[in-house]
């Protein structure tokens, strides 16, 4: 009976490795409508965010961006996720979006286009970030959850709404991801 759960062990550990190293091979869009992936920021440690720009949490845009420029230089890059699924709170074209966040918030961070998070439009950097075969699986509960991912691709650690970039959780997950070599 160990030998099978150790076997268990083993299979999901694997499972959790091919997904991580799905995640940079998944087709994007920046907010331009430029083509991408996440592969350009390999090596990096992600924090990824599902956004709104007529949200109680759209001040959280002014913690994203601090963090981002603390930590740029170790390693850190914050994603942004446009989302209109809650509350219809990010109307705006891409365009519109990348206005107000660059002169509301002076985001300087990058930013994608507008997808889906839950239901059967799911994006699949959502199915992969949040679906059954995640290690945080559950849909998104609303605007500004953040994934954290190492620089190995792995997906570390899942953050609600309420928890805003600059908490001491947060800021000490991602410091123990960028020391993590």
């Amino acid at each position: 009976m160990r030998h099978l759960s150790s076997l268990a062990v083993l299979l999901l550990l694997s499972a959790l490795t091919l997904r991580a190293e799905s995640l940079g091979e998944i087709p994007l869009k920046d907010i331009d409508g430029h083509a991408t992936t996440l592969a350009a920021f390999k090596g990096r440690v992600l924090l990824i965010v599902n956004t709104a720009s007529e949200c109680g949490y759209t001040p959280q845009y002014k913690g994203l961006e601090a963090v981002f420029l603390k930590y740029q230089a170790q390693g850190l890059t914050v994603l942004g996720f446009p989302c209109n699924q809650f509350g219809g709170q990010e109307p705006g074209s891409n365009a519109t979006i990348k206005q107000f966040c660059s002169t509301t918030f002076h985001v300087t961070f990058p930013l994608f286009d507008k997808l889906e998070v839950n239901g059967p439009g799911r994006h699949p950097l959502y199915v992969a970030l949040a679906g059954k075969g995640s290690p945080f699986p559950g849909d998104i509960t609303w605007n500004f959850n953040k994934f954290l991912i190492g620089r190995d691709g792995r997906i570390l650690q899942r953050f609600d709404s309420d928890a805003t970039p600059e908490s001491p959780a947060v800021i000490k997950a991602i410091e123990s991801a960028l020391a993590a070599k």
